[in-house]
């Protein structure tokens, strides 16, 4: 019944057989055919039909919506079926590079054929335990990786501002130097403390830069961030103050089991790399 739903909408929209008929490369007698079938198996009349026009019965008017609908769940079928059938990669990712991995993503399934990127939004921690189990294709990780994972397509996302409590005394600073934070203590998060910064470390769970920018409102450090981070965070109770510390950076890298390397990861390791020279 799905053809003679989909005759009964366009007639219903063009009140007219011979165009709806043309709209769907149909002859009319198979047009009028399909409504009287449809007519058939509902038991009512849909068109009240006359050599000048044809117009929608009362029943057609009632039951229009409900073929509509099950036109629309039809095509959200084809859909779907078409998308679970397209090979899929899984990537998580730390929401610090949140818009590389949609660019990647876009790349991927804008080539043919298309692959379909599920993406996951992970720490660091979590991140490396659900590619040691399997349960994604790829992550991109700070470096360095865990050893038993292959890693390509590195990058680095510099860090050039200071996230500070409100009301911090360098939060009026112009431009904050290394030689400034010997007495603070520098949230850091990952598994590594900042190289070549003074102050005391004091690590975060994972890379999760947004818990990290509580403790700074909290008075529980001060934390190194990188400038597309400091332009799109707005809080009343943080300040960003511009930060001269040298190449102060972290390195990220595209990681992945080599026990688990299929021509969809390989695309993944092709659109990273693109992504990264285009960007």
């Amino acid at each position: 019944m799905h053809k003679e739903m989909h005759c009964f909408a366009a007639v219903a929209g063009r009140l007219s057989f011979s165009k709806a008929a043309a709209d769907l490369g149909m002859s009319q007698p198979a047009m009028s055919q399909a409504i009287t079938r449809l007519e058939r198996a509902a038991g009512v009349r849909l068109f009240e039909r006359t050599a000048r026009e044809v117009r929608l019965t009362a029943e057609g008017k009632g039951l229009l919506p409900y073929a509509e609908q099950v036109i629309e769940a039809a095509r959200a079928f084809a859909a779907e079926a078409a998308r679970l059938a397209r090979p899929t990669i899984h990537l998580a990712y730390p929401p610090l590079v949140g818009a590389l991995a949609a660019r990647i993503a876009r790349r991927l399934a804008g080539r043919s054929p298309a692959i379909g990127v599920e993406l996951r939004a992970a720490g660091r921690g979590a991140a490396a335990q659900a590619l040691a189990n399997g349960e994604i294709s790829a992550a991109i990780l700070a470096t360095p990786a865990p050893a038993q994972f292959v890693t390509a397509a590195r990058f680095h996302v510099t860090v050039d501002h200071l996230a500070v409590p409100a009301g911090h005394r360098l939060e009026s600073w112009p431009r904050v130097g290394g030689a400034e934070l010997g007495g603070e203590v520098l949230l850091s998060p990952g598994s590594r403390p900042w190289a070549g910064l003074p102050g005391r470390s004091r690590m975060v769970a994972d890379d999760d830069f947004a818990a990290a920018l509580d403790l700074v409102a909290a008075g529980a450090g001060l934390l190194p961030i990188p400038q597309l981070l400091a332009r799109t965070i707005r809080r009343e109770d943080v300040r960003f103050v511009p930060l001269d510390a040298g190449d102060l950076r972290i390195t990220y890298a595209l990681a992945w089991s080599k026990e688990r390397v299929t021509p969809e990861l390989m695309a993944l390791v092709q659109a990273v790399q693109d992504a990264l020279w285009t960007r």
